[in-house]
């Protein structure tokens, strides 16, 4: 029997409503559902086709704005960050963010300690872990707390600092064929038209 698409299904819930990544969400939902915790998952892929589906049954009069709102957050971000080379991707360029979802910005720098002096210069508040990088390398990762004033709360910023060699492999199209991330002139557009 193919549990993947009520794998995908549960996850997708659990994305939407808790704010889990994909990766927990899945495990989670293999928990929630009784399956043996070696059961097949579902791609990304079909869980965010999943999460597309739920937001429309269950957050379609909320999600729009909650989007709106965490892009023009994650476009000021990218204004303050313009010198690192600042590229959006996960939910909130996708499109499938709500207001539990963080804000992923990748950093291109010359000098992998730039934007970390930078924070430091401006007084932010940050926690460096590490994290995978797109081309599955460890890479830094620099996390702040920003205050949406649309959304009347505080939003987890991620800055994931890759080298500036690493851009080109960044642009290349996903699996659907999609640009994976963007940049302040594609998150710009992307605002401009849903007003």
């Amino acid at each position: 029997m193919n549990t993947e698409p009520e794998i995908a299904a549960t996850a997708a819930r659990l994305v939407v409503e808790e704010g889990l990544e994909y990766g927990p969400a899945k495990k989670r939902a293999v928990k929630q559902l009784g399956l043996p915790a070696r059961a097949a998952l579902p791609d990304n892929d079909a869980l965010e086709d999943a999460v597309r589906e739920y937001i429309e049954l269950f957050c379609a009069d909320t999600q729009p704005a909650e989007l709106a709102a965490l892009r023009r957050l994650a476009f000021v971000w990218m204004e303050r960050l313009a010198e690192f080379r600042p590229y959006l991707c996960g939910a909130v360029w996708h499109g499938t963010a709500t207001r539990l979802s963080d804000i992923y910005l990748q950093l291109f720098c010359d000098d992998p300690k730039s934007a970390e002096i930078m924070l430091i210069d401006k007084g932010v508040d940050y926690e460096v872990r590490t994290v995978n990088g797109f081309n599955g390398q460890p890479v830094d990762a620099l996390s702040v707390s920003s205050m949406s004033e649309a959304l009347g709360e505080h939003i987890g910023v991620h800055l994931m600092i890759h080298d500036l060699d690493d851009v080109r492999g960044a642009l290349k199209p996903d699996a659907k064929g999609r640009a994976p991330r963007g940049d302040a002139a594609a998150v710009r557009a992307l605002l401009e038209a849903n007003e």
